[in-house]
């Protein structure tokens, strides 16, 4: 059931907002939801305010998603909520205010059922590094759903919210949108507020939603989006951007020397199958992904080791550096090493460099092409447990960091499935060009 259907029901009084919220809770309580280890909290008062939504209902002053019930990654902060990040540094750390896209969620009548497992600080692609231990793919519960989203997106895939919130550094929300079978949204960066989001790395962070279909993303999308006061690097567009297909060419990536040639080749047939529908040219086309988790990781070594200088024990929470997991202590290390004074910020610098290199070729590309497509992940997801090399687990986001080093909007997509796993179909766009992707997915 789309948003937009259950919505209707609520208006027209077959689905009551406090039933809503008491078959998610239903579901959520079952051992085979709790074996799936998505929820790391529950809000208490979600029945009480859904009462509250009821009476406006009925009154007539509802808001645009009154009734709807949501959950978010444990990276974002709720008032009175667990705010861990899944570590035991802040395990006991509570929520002091909403972040910007809660409050105009709940401004909007949705009601939050609770926080959701993750990476541990999003530091990981699998949802295996969390403290309060990993996350289940509800579709086959053996194997990873991906990450740093693991619980938003195994939530949806579940059936235990409408829709979730997560964040996208390099893929966190793409990468388990692919691996569970649902859509996730990675917005332009600035388009979506992230004030009350902890940061893994701030000049790559994005807050998106997590849904069924791309329909249900837009419906959020368009309540979270926007400028706003507490967040510098927020901006709405001067003037409305063009979203038609006004070249009518879709550029598909040559990624099979970056991709399992199965999944590269499943990308390429649904691409050829949607653009004969739909009278578009298909433009081969090549991406700077030689460079690209080189780039991302000396940006986020950096950006992490910077971010978690205030885990210092004093103020909240317990010292980072006592607490924390190998992932995090990695991304720590690497990033003191790479800031040390000797070094003088070249190695910084250098990968400033190859971001202004990346975003000229992006420039160049958006020239001849409307949209980009490629797969979502390179490879197929692994058993939880299952013992990969940090170098490979970094590959993962081959196809996934461009966006986050140049701003871009990114989508996830099902695709289909090969030997019974799941495969995304991202759809890369101009800045600010959500209004494009939804509608190319919409197609796909």
């Amino acid at each position: 059931m789309t948003l937009k259907t259950k919505l209707k029901q609520i208006q027209s009084g077959k689905l009551s907002a406090v039933e809503n919220v008491l078959a998610f809770s239903k579901q959520i309580a079952t051992p085979k939801s709790k074996d799936l280890n998505i929820f790391l909290e529950l809000n208490e008062d979600a029945i009480e305010q859904a009462k509250a939504i009821d009476k406006k209902i009925k009154a007539g002053t509802q808001g645009k998603l009154a009734g709807l019930c949501f959950a978010i990654k444990a990276n974002i902060s709720a008032k009175h909520m667990i705010v861990s990040c899944a570590s035991k540094t802040l395990e006991n750390y509570t929520g002091p205010f909403n972040a910007s896209v809660v409050n105009k969620l709940i401004n909007e009548d949705a009601i939050l059922l609770g926080m959701l497992n993750m990476d541990e600080f999003a530091c990981g692609g699998s949802g295996e590094t969390s403290a309060f231990g990993p996350t289940k793919n509800p579709t086959n519960p053996e194997l990873i759903p991906g990450g740093s989203s693991s619980g938003p997106a195994a939530a949806i895939a579940a059936d235990l919210a409408d829709f979730t919130l997560g964040s996208d550094t390099g893929g966190s929300i793409r990468n388990p949108a692919s691996h569970c079978g649902i859509v996730g949204l990675k917005p332009t960066y600035g388009a979506v507020s992230r004030y009350g989001l902890i940061d893994m790395a701030m000049s790559l962070d994005c807050i998106g939603p997590l849904a069924r279909t791309p329909e249900d993303c837009k419906l959020i999308f368009d309540i979270i989006k926007g400028q706003d006061n507490f967040d510098q690097t927020t901006r709405t567009p001067n003037s409305q951007l063009p979203t038609t297909n006004h070249k009518g060419v879709i550029g598909l990536v040559n990624i099979k020397e970056f991709a399992d040639k199965r999944i590269a080749n499943l990308i390429e047939e649904q691409t050829k199958k949607t653009a004969k529908q739909h009278n578009w040219k298909i433009k081969k086309i090549d991406l700077p992904l030689d460079i690209a988790i080189q780039t991302y990781y000396i940006i986020v070594y950096t950006e992490v080791f910077s971010c978690t200088r205030k885990f210092d024990g004093r103020r909240f929470g317990k010292k980072i550096e006592d607490t924390a997991g190998p992932e995090v202590m990695r991304r720590i290390i690497g990033g003191s090493e790479i800031t040390k004074a000797e070094h003088e910020g070249k190695y910084y610098r250098e990968a400033l460099k190859a971001r202004n290199h990346i975003k000229q070729e992006f420039e160049k590309i958006f020239e001849e092409v409307d949209a980009i497509i490629l797969p979502t992940s390179p490879a197929f997801p692994h058993k939880i447990g299952e013992k990969i090399s940090t170098e490979e687990m970094y590959n993962y986001d081959t196809p996934t960091v461009l966006a986050n080093i140049v701003g871009l909007p990114a989508i996830s997509i099902p695709a289909g499935k090969i030997d019974d796993k799941h495969i995304g179909l991202q759809v890369m766009a101009p800045h600010f060009q959500e209004e494009l992707l939804f509608k190319l997915a919409k197609n796909f």
